[in-house]
């Protein structure tokens, strides 16, 4: 798989051992951030990665700055870029099962590093499941293009996946 991976100067540190990670089980990186230990824009780095995901030329991507929230937020405003933040191991797996989401986001002043690798090895090895989640996703693209939307009929009123299930 290829990954765009990026991060701000709060992100340095994860991104660099994500990176070496990532390449020792085969993935291809694309290192899209910031090694200078410096004050910068984490919307630029954001900007990357989004795009070289939304292009298709990177499968999935990951961003990190401190909190998370910054990075994620920009990377979520680029068109066809669905993103969240991994922020429990069922959360990681949700994100793709449920969403299709190709880009996760990571704050590295919140989280350990043992649970940042574990949970994008779980966002990387984990698949959509399709199904009745289609139409969600539908709506977001149709947002993205300005298209109106409506609530969907409700099949099945029990929320069978609550607390990861």
């Amino acid at each position: 798989m290829k990954i765009a991976i990026s991060n701000d100067r709060n992100g340095i540190d994860y991104k660099n051992r994500l990176k070496a990670h990532l390449e020792s089980i085969g993935h291809t990186v694309i290192n899209c951030g910031t090694d200078e230990d410096f004050p910068a824009d984490y919307p630029v780095y954001a900007e990357k990665v989004g795009k070289l995901v939304a292009s298709r030329k990177c499968d999935r991507g990951v961003v990190i700055c401190a909190t998370g929230i910054g990075i994620c937020l920009t990377v979520g405003k680029i068109k066809g870029i669905r993103s969240g933040i991994g922020y429990t191991d069922d959360v990681a797996r949700l994100m793709r099962q449920h969403n299709d989401a190709n880009v996760i986001a990571f704050g590295q002043d919140y989280m350990t590093y043992d649970e940042v690798e574990r949970r994008l090895d779980i966002f990387l090895a984990t698949e959509f499941l399709g199904g009745y989640h289609c139409s969600r996703i539908q709506q977001i693209k149709d947002l993205e293009e300005g298209k109106p939307i409506c609530q969907t009929e409700i099949i099945n009123k029990i929320n069978s996946h609550m607390k990861g299930k």
